[in-house]
């Protein structure tokens, strides 16, 4: 552990803390609007974008809070590029809200089903893992994790792409059905986005 002379204000991290916990609600509200009858998706989608906005305030509060302080927790730049990554994940969960509402495929494959178990993992494991960022330990085990749950959703959104290739779909149907899971894989790929700024963070501080 790098040696400080100065106390840490460590507000910051609760408030990546509080990021991390919103991604739990996001994701299941996500779940919610892909699981509902298409007649009441647009209402649950507000309730995505109400949650897409709670999570904006915390960051811009985060980066309130890092001008305002002089010692930080750890270094500005990646203080700044985890909460980004934070504020991504909600990003592309709300835009895969917004293509089935939009879009409104007649039928998501089942692979969908597995991308949504994987969103939800990573979201209980980062929000678990976060505040380990006040002492630094323990937090391997979590990138770990992230990685292999990421490749699983990598495997899923391949056999999918396969299935919607496989002739079965209608071109119009089979645009709509890739908005969506490319929507999906996205924001897979931003929780593992998170973890790699976690594991920079740790290693600078060990």
């Amino acid at each position: 552990m790098r040696l400080r002379l100065t106390p840490r204000d460590t507000t910051i991290i609760d408030l990546i803390v509080q990021a991390g916990n919103a991604l739990v609600e996001g994701v299941d509200l996500l779940q919610a609007v892909i699981r509902a009858q298409a007649g009441d998706r647009p209402d649950l989608l507000l309730k995505v974008r109400d949650a897409e906005h709670a999570s904006d305030e915390i960051v811009h509060a985060t980066m309130r809070k890092l001008n305002r302080t002089f010692v930080t927790p750890f270094d500005r730049e990646d203080i700044y590029a985890l909460s980004s990554a934070l504020d991504d994940c909600m990003d592309n969960m709300e835009a895969a809200a917004d293509m089935v509402v939009l879009a409104n495929p007649a039928k998501l494959p089942d692979g969908v089903e597995i991308q949504l178990s994987v969103l939800q993992q990573q979201a209980a494991v980062t929000a678990a893992a976060l505040p380990g960022l006040h002492t630094m330990k323990g937090l391997e085990e979590y990138w770990v994790e992230i990685n292999r749950l990421e490749n699983d959703a990598d495997e899923a959104y391949r056999d999918m792409l396969a299935e919607l290739f496989s002739g079965a779909y209608q071109p119009l149907e089979l645009l709509k059905v890739r908005e969506v899971i490319d929507a999906l894989e996205d924001a897979a790929d931003a929780f593992e986005l998170v973890s790699h700024h976690v594991e920079t963070i740790a290693v600078k501080e060990s």
